[in-house]
């Protein structure tokens, strides 16, 4: 429920906040709520996970994509996601999110997310997505953004994307 209450807000409040591009980078301020925390009193793992997601969606949102490509391809789905913690978020910290496409391939579209706290980082997360259609079967990222009348060229990958991208589909074959 906690999801709602903050998608709610973060749905009445994108469009009072800057304008931001496409490619990033969006910051989106959170709090940390007595509702998010784990047994050690601090943000849950998980919860790191579902704030990414509303960051994204906060991207969405004041980059006018969203707008752009809700009749061609509303939705992207989580193909893979992995985060590394260096600190912790404590009860009622406030912190950012800052989100900052990387680039894509021919199928995903690669996010990286970073929490910020006071001007540092306690957590990193790399996301590939999937564009769905909503009439049936994928986009490739290239598609979507043609469609938004975006740039379709890709900002070179680093290879640390690229390797971190196999090995998830070497796991997903596994």
């Amino acid at each position: 429920m906690k999801l709602y209450f903050r998608l709610i807000w973060l749905l009445l409040t994108a469009r009072l906040q800057p304008k931001v591009p496409v490619m990033g980078p969006c910051r989106t301020t959170f709090r940390v709520w007595p509702t998010d925390l784990d047994v050690m009193r601090h943000l849950n793992n998980g919860q790191y996970l579902t704030l990414c997601d509303l960051a994204r969606m906060d991207l969405l949102i004041r980059s006018g994509l969203l707008a752009k490509i809700k009749d061609f391809a509303p939705l992207a789905v989580v193909a893979a996601e992995t985060i590394q913690f260096s600190r912790s978020l404590e009860p009622f910290q406030a912190f950012e999110i800052e989100t900052l496409p990387l680039g894509w391939d021919d199928r995903l579209l690669y996010v990286q997310q970073q929490f910020i706290r006071q001007g540092q980082v306690v957590a990193t997360a790399v996301v590939s997505l999937r564009f769905v259609k909503r009439k049936g079967g994928t986009a490739d990222p290239a598609e979507v953004l043609a469609h938004a009348g975006e740039s379709t060229e890709s900002p070179e990958l680093p290879e640390w994307v690229r390797a971190w991208s196999q090995n998830m589909r070497e796991l997903r074959a596994a």
